[in-house]
């Protein structure tokens, strides 16, 4: 039934039987099930990082969360964040052990977002690049994409590993030596200009929606404080699917949709893929750098350019 409770690592469970959402196909159970199965590989690209979730409740439509709700038990690690955009501290929680990760499945916890960006950290450890197809635009078009991206990579010296977002694109992650997080914000600027234009017609960085035309977005906006779907994290997507890692190879082989939480525990068998095809960490080239300096942030520019084009309109 529905209303029973069981409690799992120190943590009481409730309604494990209600349906996760529509279009899941799948339980509360089962979510919390593949969040406990995934635990060892999930954590460690949460821990020490502030942590946004979208949640599901019965007859509400997804919401995304930040601060932590008051009623939280005093096990759960938070940090306070300033928030510019909302001019107010944010509390985020962090999520660094399998209970917190159980209490916050049992929250109806679906999507893990952490920040690029360890809390304390001064220098940046990676650099992301995120393919974000056209609507309606099919996924061989992000794979066409993600090798224009490992393109410009290789064509620096530079590798990376590359995952499904769990939505319908994909997320290119280089490792880098400790960085400052400028420069890391600026490579990944130049790499995305390298990589759109290798193709024009495939791939593009226009912040802009309607100056897309069709083609993919390398969004080159994910540094910093930003957040990215962590590896193995569930989507509230129809069939509930799991950003996964893909070998470069397999890309063709495979759609995001392969990979669910009734899915993904098997094709893991015990490994972790995501750390396993990680290149080491990297050196970012100085005239990637001087590149990456020279380039508006991208939606900076798209904000000044928003203005202009309203203020053309008003005439």
């Amino acid at each position: 039934m529905a209303g029973v409770r069981e409690s799992r690592g120190g943590v009481e469970l409730s309604s494990l039987d209600s349906p996760l959402f529509d279009g899941a196909d799948a339980t509360k159970r089962d979510l919390v099930d593949y969040l406990d199965a995934v635990a060892d590989v999930l954590l460690p690209g949460l821990r020490d990082r502030p942590l946004t979730v979208v949640r599901v409740r019965p007859g509400q439509k997804p919401f995304m969360q930040k601060n932590v709700p008051g009623y939280a038990p005093d096990w759960v690690r938070t940090t306070s964040v300033w928030s510019h955009a909302s001019q107010r501290d944010v509390r985020y929680a962090l999520c660094d052990d399998r209970r917190t990760l159980l209490w916050f499945a049992n929250q109806r916890a679906v999507e893990y977002h952490p920040t690029v960006l360890t809390l304390d950290a001064e220098r940046a450890s990676s650099l992301v690049l995120d393919l974000d197809p056209p609507v309606d635009g099919a996924y061989r078009h992000v794979v066409a994409a993600a090798r224009l991206v490992r393109r410009a990579l290789a064509d620096v010296g530079l590798a990376g590993a590359v995952k499904t977002s769990g939505a319908k694109g994909l997320h290119v992650v280089v490792p880098l030596e400790p960085t400052a997080v400028d420069d890391a914000a600026a490579a990944t600027r130049a790499l995305a200009a390298r990589a759109a234009a290798l193709d024009p017609d495939v791939a593009t960085t226009a912040y802009l929606k309607d100056d897309r035309g069709g083609r993919v977005f390398v969004d080159s906006t994910r540094a910093g404080g930003a957040t990215i779907a962590a590896a193995y994290s569930p989507r509230v997507r129809p069939g509930a699917p799991v950003s996964f890692p893909v070998g470069w190879d397999d890309l063709d082989a495979v759609t995001p949709a392969d990979f669910t939480i009734r899915t993904a525990i098997e094709q893991l068998d015990g490994h972790d893929p995501w750390h396993e095809r990680m290149p080491a960490p990297q050196t970012l080239p100085a005239d990637l750098l001087a590149e990456g300096h020279a380039i508006p942030v991208a939606r900076v520019q798209a904000m000044h350019e928003g203005k202009r084009r309203a203020r053309a309109r008003r005439g």
